[in-house]
Formats: C-alpha cells, sequence, structure tokens
C-alpha cells in the first residue's frame, strides 16, 4: 500500500497532520480523502489547485485513494502556464478548496473543466482499492526553463520506492515529526514532504511559511526532521534564538539547490548539526542523499539510495575517474525513475536511455562514492582553454569570500578560450580582481574568473535557484 498511514486498519493518532495551524487525526484525513476519492473516482486526471492548506493535501490523498492520477497546479502559475498544464495533462476535474480563492477562465482555467470544491470536514468511505504499482500516481510538471512545462509521469511504485530509500537513508520512523512549509505544488514539499511522513507514519506539522519563528515553534511540538532550502536555512542561521531551538532536531535537510559553504558552515555552528544534503529531479526523485550516519561535507549531496546506480560520463562517453575532482554528466538509474514526459515522445528519448536518465546535470563522484554537483551541463559545464571547469566549484571558493553573499557563475562565449569564466557577485566593499585572486589562490588558475562583475542581485525563482539563463542571455 503507498500510503500505510491512511489504512483502515492504521492507528489513529491526534494530531497526524498539521498546516498552518490547522489539523486532522489521521482518521480526520481518511475520511475527508475517501470523500475526495468518491468524487473523483474513474475520472481520468484530476488537477489540483495547490496551495499549502489542508485542503491541497486532502484532494492529493483522495485522488491517490481512488487510484486517478493527480496534477498539482502551482497556485501562482500564470494564465499560459496554467492553461498549459491542465489541457497538456488531460485533467478534466479542477479539485479546488471550499471557499476559496481559485482562478477562473481569465485566469487559464478552461470554461469546460468541471471545478469540485474539496471540504475538510467532509467524510467517505474511498474503499476503492490498491492499484497496480506501476498505474501513475502523479504528474508533475517541471519549470520550463527551456520552453513550456514537461509532465513527468511518476509511477506508484516510483514513490513508494524513493520514499522507502529517503526512510532508510535518514533513519526516518514513526517516532518522528517531521517539520516543513514547502509550497505544495513540487516534489519536495508535496512528495516528501507530505507523503513521505505518511507512507513512515509519523506525524507531519506544515508550518505556512518556512520562518525561522515557525521552524523554531514547531520543536516545542516534538519536531525532530526538517525540510528546507538554502533561503530557509540562510535564515534561520540569521535568527539566532531560531537557530539555538533547531539544537533540538535530531535531522536537517537541505535540498532543491545547493547549500553554499557559509550556509552549511553557519548551521553547524548555531544548531550545532551539520545538515546533510541530497539530490533529486522532478524526473528522477531523490537518487542520492547524504546518509543519517554518514559523513557531512559541505557541497557533498552523498551516495545513492538503495537500489540506485549512478555513473559519470566525460565528453568521451565514458566513465571520468572516481577521484571527485573529474567532472562529468550524471546518469541515474533505479526504481524511483519516472516512466516518461507526457506527450512528449522526442523528450523521453533524449533523456531516458536504456534504462538510464540523463540528468543534464555536472557532477565528480569520490572513490567512496561520494557525489558533487556542480550545476547544469548546459550552462554550468564550463569549457574554457581545453578545460572542463564545473561553475558550482568557483562559485563554493568565491561564497567563502566574508564579503561575498552570493555568487553565479557562467560561462561566456569568447574568440579565444571558446569560453570565458564570468562570476555575477553579490558583495560588500570588495573589489573585483581581489575576488579573482581570492579564486585563483584556492582553485587551479585556469579556474579563476576573468570576469567578475558585481551586482545588486541575482535573478531567481519561486524555489530560490538562480536564473542563469538569464545573466548569459
Amino acid at each position: 500500500m503507498l500510503l500505510p498511514a491512511l489504512s483502515p486498519d492504521a492507528p489513529d493518532r491526534p494530531a497526524l497532520i498539521e498546516v498552518d495551524g490547522r489539523r486532522l487525526s489521521s482518521d480526520g484525513l481518511r475520511s475527508a480523502a475517501g470523500a475526495v476519492a468518491d468524487r473523483v473516482a474513474g475520472a481520468s486526471v484530476i488537477a489540483v489547485h495547490a496551495t499549502a492548506s489542508l485542503e491541497t493535501v486532502v484532494a492529493v490523498l483522495g485522488g491517490l485513494a481512488a487510484g486517478v492520477p493527480v496534477v498539482p497546479v502551482a497556485p501562482d502559475a500564470g494564465p499560459a502556464e496554467r492553461s498549459h498544464v491542465l489541457s497538456d495533462s488531460g485533467a478534466v476535474l479542477f479539485l479546488v478548496g471550499a471557499g476559496g480563492e481559485a482562478p477562473g477562465a481569465e485566469g487559464g482555467v478552461p470554461d469546460g473543466l468541471e471545478r469540485v470544491e474539496v471540504e475538510v470536514a467532509a467524510r467517505g468511505r474511498g474503499s476503492h482499492g490498491e492499484p497496480a504499482g506501476d498505474a501513475t500516481g502523479m504528474i508533475l510538471y517541471t519549470s520550463g526553463t527551456t520552453g513550456p512545462p514537461k509532465g513527468v509521469v511518476i509511477s506508484r511504485a516510483a514513490i513508494a520506492a524513493d520514499l522507502d530509500g529517503l526512510a532508510d537513508a535518514w533513519d526516518w520512523t514513526p517516532t518522528d515529526t517531521l517539520v516543513h512549509g514547502l509550497p505544495l505544488f513540487h516534489a519536495h514539499g508535496l512528495v516528501f514532504g507530505v507523503l513521505g511522513a505518511l507512507r513512515v507514519g509519523g506525524p507531519l506539522i506544515h508550518t505556512g511559511r518556512p520562518t525561522p519563528e515557525r521552524y523554531a515553534e514547531a520543536v516545542t511540538r516534538g519536531g525532530s526532521l526538517y525540510f528546507g532550502v538554502p533561503t530557509v536555512w540562510s535564515r534561520v542561521v540569521a535568527d539566532p534564538a531560531a537557530a539555538t531551538e533547531l539544537r533540538r532536531a535530531r535531522l536537517l535537510v537541505s535540498g532543491s539547490a545547493p547549500l553554499p559553504r557559509p550556509t552549511f558552515d553557519a548551521l553547524l555552528a548555531t544548531t550545532k548539526s551539520a545538515p546533510v544534503e541530497r539530490y533529486g529531479m522532478t524526473e528522477t526523485l531523490i537518487t542520492i542523499a547524504v546518509r543519517a550516519d554518514g559523513e557531512r561535507r559541505p557541497g557533498w549531496v552523498g551516495v545513492p539510495l538503495a537500489g540506485v546506480s549512478t555513473r559519470v560520463l566525460g565528453a568521451d562517453g565514458e566513465p571520468v575517474p572516481a577521484d571527485g575532482e573529474s567532472v562529468g554528466e550524471l546518469e541515474v538509474a533505479g526504481p524511483m525513475l519516472s516512466d516518461c514526459y507526457l506527450n512528449r515522445p522526442d523528450a523521453t528519448a533524449e533523456s531516458y536511455v536504456d534504462g538510464w536518465f540523463r540528468t543534464g546535470d555536472v557532477a565528480a563522484v569520490d572513490a567512496g562514492g561520494y557525489h558533487r554537483l556542480l550545476g547544469r551541463a548546459s550552462t554550468d559545464l564550463i569549457k574554457s582553454g581545453g578545460y572542463r571547469i564545473g561553475a558550482g566549484e568557483v562559485e563554493d571558493a568565491l561564497l567563502s569570500h566574508p564579503a561575498v553573499r552570493e555568487a553565479a557563475v557562467v560561462g561566456l562565449p569568447d574568440e579565444d578560450l571558446g569560453q570565458v569564466v564570468t562570476a555575477f557577485v553579490v558583495a560588500d566593499g570588495v573589489e573585483a580582481a581581489a575576488l579573482t585572486d581570492f579564486v585563483a589562490s584556492r582553485l587551479s588558475v585556469h579556474k579563476r574568473p576573468r570576469r567578475v562583475v558585481l551586482v545588486d542581485d541575482l535573478p531567481r525563482n519561486a524555489m530560490g535557484k538562480v536564473q542563469k539563463a538569464r545573466l548569459v542571455s
């Protein structure tokens, strides 16, 4: 069963899930999701207006209970993006919170798409049988940085395999209370952060907003396992009172973007706990993670989960040396890989090859199987003067300078070198030349940024990832 905590035989828990202060016991969640399942059973695909709310959780669980593929839709999606997701996915129902605001036709919702209001107080039986493992559980849409968002088809078995792998890696048990305040329209907040807790069987506290104060307050109610993105952790370390409270947490997990070395060091200093990092994509879910009992190194995302294989290939298609320095493109294989891109056989054929998924990410691996991610091959693998340089390594070096707050490194066209290492930096009281010399003193000289552009801020998306395409355009 995908979510044993929702089984009729599972013990009731007074507060199995809480979202922004509103709570449901396991019995209440089971009943509310059952009402949704009764309503949507037989539908081909359903979409959910995925706000950070109990209604979203109930809607998603109801769809899964009925064996209907679920498509979370970002509540802040623009009309064009929302229209694309709803039409491309083939959704026949659009689930929204009862009484809450949801977009209409002017907001990219087709007039003919039937709305279903989700009520947390509703009750239903929801006994529709457990679908086969290879049945589609969810269709998650990518960020669409290179065109319209692509639908990623993920089976129920893939979700289960990934969550079990994470539970094993992080010693995640029903005694843990998971805390996070991440959006519920993508894998990090919804799959790992909601379904993960329900599969393990432990309580979940979703803080609504991921503020340091709310993260700290959740410790007093048993919070032991915390999920966050780098922006969340940088705000936590800037709040000494909150960071001190988090010393009582068992495990702090960072993901969705690289955790800067200064934030890693500050978390260790203030919370007395080094965070664990992990690596994943919408298409693969999480495939690599630092284990709870493993070595925690800044900039390294750990080892493959159970059942996962990885390889790092150079330009010649052969594996690069496992020396922690040689870089190449990361490919992964395992039971948690998605099935395909919906309605995109061309993209599927390009990325899914003989059981391997071509991530498009640049990585290095050491002899012990630890992986270091250095960015996207399209923007972060810089070919300069015959050298292959990972942008992430240069960024880490820049971020270790006390005056640097943010850094993004890209390769810009150069007639002589092919590409020139260029750094866009947010810093205080330091000159560009000094930063170039600083990097050259820590890395090989050919990795130094030959151009440093001081800026007020870096372009980022909703998840805090730097949008490098806007820097190179």
